[in-house]
Parts: C-alpha cells; structure tokens; sequence
C-alpha cells in the first residue's frame, strides 16, 4: 500500500462500503415543482436528492404523460446535478410495469434510484427489481439503478431483513402515514406528528427495526416526512431525533423550507468533521496502520467510523479542512 491509498480502497477491499448519498430527499410531483427542486439544487448546493413522483404525482388516466415528462426533465439541461430518482406504482397498480419501461428505457442512465411504495412481501419487491433488471439489461444499461423500498405494511415490516438483502438496494424509506392507517384506529392521528410518531410504542418499535434492518444490510435508513411544512423548527427537532434516538441517516422532505432545516439537523458537527480529517490524514501517511491522535489510538475500524464522517460532511456542505478535502475528494 502506499501513501495515496484512498480510504475507499484502504479500508473496504473486497467489500460493500455504505452508500454515500445525501441526507435528504425532497418529493416533487409536478414538472413546475421538479424544477423548482433542480433550482434549489443550484441555490443551496447538491445537498439533496429530489424523488420524481409517479405514484401520487400522477393523476389517473395520465400516467404515460406523467412519466414521459419525467423523462424529459431528468435528460434536460435542468437536472445538471444529476441527484434525482422516481418512485413508480406500486405493485397492485397496472401502471408499474409501464412505469418501469417508460423511466428506465428513456433515463436509466441518469436516474439516481427508483423507488418502490407499498411493498407487502419481499418475494412482491423481489418480482419488481428483476424486472428493472431486465429492462435495463435490454436496453444495455450496465450500471446498477439503486432501488429505495417503501416500508409502510405490516407485511414489508414483517420482513424488513429479507428486504434490506435484495439486489441493487440502497435505501429503506419508512413510510408513517400508510402505516398508521393500516393499523384500523390502534394508533392514534395526533401519532402521525411528533412527539407522538417516536414515543407510541407500535412506531418507536417500527422505526427502530427499519433501521436495525437496513444497517444490518448496509443500506440507508430514510425517515418519513414532517407533516408540519412552514415550521423549519419542527422539521429540524424531527430530523435530529430521528437522527440521534433512531439511528436514521436520511428524511424525506415535501416542501422547499423542509430541505435545509433536514440537512442541519443531519450533518456531523465541525469538531468531529475536523478530527475525522485529522485522523484520516495521518492514516493514510501510515499507510493505513494504526496511529496515536490526541492520545488514543485509531484503526482500521475507527477509520471507517471516521470516513463516513467525512463522506457526509461533504454531502451535507460542513467545511472540511483543505489538505483532506484534496486528498479524499478531488
């Protein structure tokens, strides 16, 4: 090994390294409101992804339209960040399959991910990434499109483990609202907004396996959005505790003001991002070895701690110091 060893090839040969992607996820229906989201992309900065809704998004009837505008916008002059995915039907609706070929077919090779709602079984989600398998392998497209699972059923729930393993996973998303309805008034409305969405004990229980289950498979735990739109605070206090009593690494939002109060709420402090950078350099001049840094000794397994610190530091716009930042990140 020698000095300019990456840490993405130093500390995981062989191996899946956690996805880097951003802490949010803001959900736009509209071709004026996907637009609005690449817009922002450009005033805030690629801080987000933004999920191209073909579920609720479309009006019935109008689902090739829907998804043929989508098309056209992720292959426009608009998505130059390249940081935006689609959720299709789900799969009791007739229009996924169509879904599939239109987005694939027309951006497979732009699409950050697609996302799959309402998922009952894994066998139900496996059934539906084969397919996106296949389109994308008729239509040459080597790459992997990242897949994001949708659980909000007893059922996807129920077999949390078996759909963090599938193929080309790279997020699990809980969903609150569909699953607070699917439990026949046992849960309480006022639940589907905080504090009640992390203390009552069917959905602190929930949340907390989304996120043992995805992490357990090495893919992103996403929150469920905040019902409240105008109140940065509310948005921000919902993301934190997500992020600090749950464990989640990433949040949808559904409205412009959501997006930097979630990306606060979820990125590393300045101190930590610091030492990560501190610590990394002094790794990768030992050859990735183990050191001494402010009296405590660090290793490989520290230094992958520390990585992902750094990944998100730089996906979440916190300073990284220059030397690191030419090392890692250019």
């Amino acid at each position: 090994m020698t000095q300019a060893t990456h840490p993405s090839i130093a500390l995981f040969s062989g191996e899946k390294s956690f996805p880097a992607i951003p802490s949010c996820e803001h959900f736009a229906g509209s071709e004026k409101l996907i637009l609005k989201g690449m817009s922002l992309q450009d005033t805030l900065g690629p801080i987000f992804d933004i999920t191209c809704d073909c579920e609720d998004g479309a009006a019935a009837g109008q689902e090739v339209e829907h998804a043929d505008m989508i098309v056209r916008v992720l292959n426009s002059a608009s998505n130059k960040h390249k940081m935006a995915g689609a959720r299709i039907h789900d799969y009791t609706h007739p229009a996924w399959h169509q879904d599939v070929d239109i987005l694939v077919r027309g951006a497979g090779q732009v699409l950050s991910y697609i996302t799959i709602p309402k998922c009952t079984s894994a066998a139900q989600a496996a059934e539906m990434i084969a397919y996106i398998q296949k389109v994308a392998g008729d239509c040459g497209i080597s790459r992997e499109i990242p897949i994001h699972i949708l659980i909000e059923t007893h059922g996807a729930l129920h077999e949390a483990y078996e759909l963090a393993a599938l193929p080309w996973l790279q997020v699990l998303d809980f969903g609150l609202m569909d699953f607070v309805s699917g439990h026949y008034g046992a849960i309480p409305a006022q639940a589907m907004r905080s504090p009640g969405q992390f203390e009552h004990r069917l959905l602190a229980r929930a949340k907390a396996e989304v996120v043992a289950a995805a992490l357990a498979h090495g893919v992103v735990p996403a929150h469920n959005v905040t019902l409240d739109l105008k109140n940065a605070e509310i948005t921000f206090s919902d993301a934190s505790r997500a992020r600090h009593e749950f464990g989640f690494q990433r949040m949808w939002s559904i409205y412009p003001t959501q997006i930097q109060a979630i990306v606060d709420a979820m990125k590393p402090n300045y101190g930590e991002v610091t030492d990560a950078a501190n610590i990394l350099l002094a790794a990768q001049a030992a050859d990735w070895g183990p050191i001494q840094y402010a009296g405590e000794l660090h290793d490989r397994a520290t230094y992958r701690y520390f990585w992902e610190i750094l990944q998100k530091a730089k996906l979440t716009g916190v300073e990284i110091l220059p030397e690191a930042n030419a090392a890692f990140f250019k």
